[in-house]
């Protein structure tokens, strides 16, 4: 499968939140590799959009990052103890990105449920496997993504993301997760999720 280049996340946040469900999302770690789908994104526009943390044009050294070129990933915290994987879309210059809010686990899964709950997967209950992966927190420990990665060039050869297998699937669009204080910004539709997934976070 290919890898997705940069002229992929060189575009509209929004496309490439759309654009991304389906494909594969790559962690190589350690000596092992863990894959997974990608089946709920959130997009974020930036200077416009007042859930974004570069709305209005604020630049911090948190957001730097976002102002770099796109296929960038962009790992930052929240609640003093989650991580939460962005990927750095658009232009130089133009503060866009798309949050990755919920994974299937395709390879690497006993890796994946080691990460999350320190116990192998045929030791889990039905609520901890669909919990392996279904929010932005849960699937940063489980694929073992944090601070460290910020910054990192997802066009290499260590996070990364493949053109998965057209499946045809149908995609909801809703408003986002945990940004109340937005505004307007709060109703914007600009979460998309696989239909019917079971590793989507929320389903409304």
């Amino acid at each position: 499968m290919n890898k997705l280049n940069r002229e992929f996340y060189n575009r509209d946040s929004i496309i490439v939140a759309k654009d991304l469900l389906g494909k594969l999302l790559v962690h190589k770690i350690n000596g092992h590799e863990i894959i997974t789908k990608i089946v709920e994104t959130e997009a974020y526009m930036g200077v416009i959009d007042k859930a974004a943390h570069s709305y209005g044009g604020r630049r911090t050294p948190r957001v730097e990052v976002m102002y770099g070129g796109p296929g960038f990933a962009y790992v930052y915290l929240i609640y003093g103890m989650y991580n939460c994987f962005n990927i750095v879309t658009n232009e130089e210059a133009v503060p866009q990105a798309v949050l990755i809010r919920g994974v299937e686990p395709i390879e690497g899964i006993d890796i994946m449920t080691q990460n999350r709950y320190n116990k192998p997967y045929d030791l889990l209950s039905k609520n901890q496997v669909r919990g392996i992966s279904n929010g932005p927190g849960k699937l940063c420990k489980a694929l073992a993504i944090d601070r460290s990665l910020n910054g990192l060039d997802m066009c290499g050869n260590k996070l990364y993301v493949l053109e998965g297998v057209d499946e045809g699937f149908d995609i909801v669009a809703a408003k986002r997760i945990g940004i109340d204080y937005a505004e307007e910004a709060k109703d914007y539709l600009w979460r998309f999720y696989i239909k019917d997934n079971n590793y989507v976070s929320v389903k409304v």
